[in-house]
């Protein structure tokens, strides 16, 4: 593998919980009922894209800056590093292989988190939401890191938790570990690879075991 591409939320930082929880506190304001269903719906994708499929009508743009709103609320979940994920992170960069950051979030919430992690300087790509028109399931913000990175999508491994991510990284043509942080290891069967975290995986990866 030539490349390594991270996703974020739910891969480096543990904050599907936290995303969940913001989800629940704007649809219930709005007496929409979120259940399970939803919530996988929403998990690892831009809210642009999923608001209008769950409040057809509303300028996504509108019901993001009041999800926003809740971000200091007192009962959200802390936002905790995943284990291994910036030490992973600077064994790539230490390494000399091109890494980028393939997140679904605004480019400002993915340099304060890289930030707490301690890793910001060495990832130097980022392809966030403000730079893709469709976000994950599709493929474009990975093929767009590849292109920035100048590495074919077949040479590079995505780090991913969601299902969309997954999806996104497999319909690009690369590789995919998944990390079982915000779905059952079972649901994740079409990556490569499933790791409960990233503790176990060291740089540069020779191969990927089938799962």
């Amino acid at each position: 593998m030539a490349a390594a591409l991270f996703d974020l939320d739910g891969t480096l930082v543990n904050t599907e919980l936290r995303s969940r929880a913001l989800w629940r506190m704007f649809l219930d304001d709005r007496g929409i009922t979120c259940d399970e269903t939803l919530l996988r719906r929403v998990m690892g994708r831009r809210g642009v894209d999923v608001v209008p499929e769950v409040l057809p009508g509303m300028d996504p743009e509108v019901a993001m800056e009041e999800i926003r709103s809740y971000y200091d609320h007192p009962d959200l979940p802390d936002i905790v590093p995943v284990p291994g994920a910036a030490e992973l992170v600077s064994r790539v960069a230490a390494h000399g292989a091109p890494l980028a950051l393939v997140t679904s979030a605004q480019r400002w919430w993915a340099v304060e988190r890289l930030t707490e992690i301690g890793v910001l300087e060495v990832v130097r790509t980022i392809v966030s939401a403000e730079d893709v028109t469709v976000g994950k399931p599709d493929p474009s913000g990975y093929l767009m890191a590849a292109g920035l990175l100048d590495v074919d999508p077949a040479t590079c491994v995505v780090f991913e938790d969601s299902l969309a991510g997954i999806a996104a990284a497999r319909a690009a043509g690369m590789a995919c570990v998944a990390v079982a942080t915000t779905h059952h290891p079972d649901e994740l069967s079409h990556a490569d690879l499933v790791i409960p975290d990233m503790s176990g995986i060291d740089w540069p990866l020779t191969e990927l075991p089938a799962v």
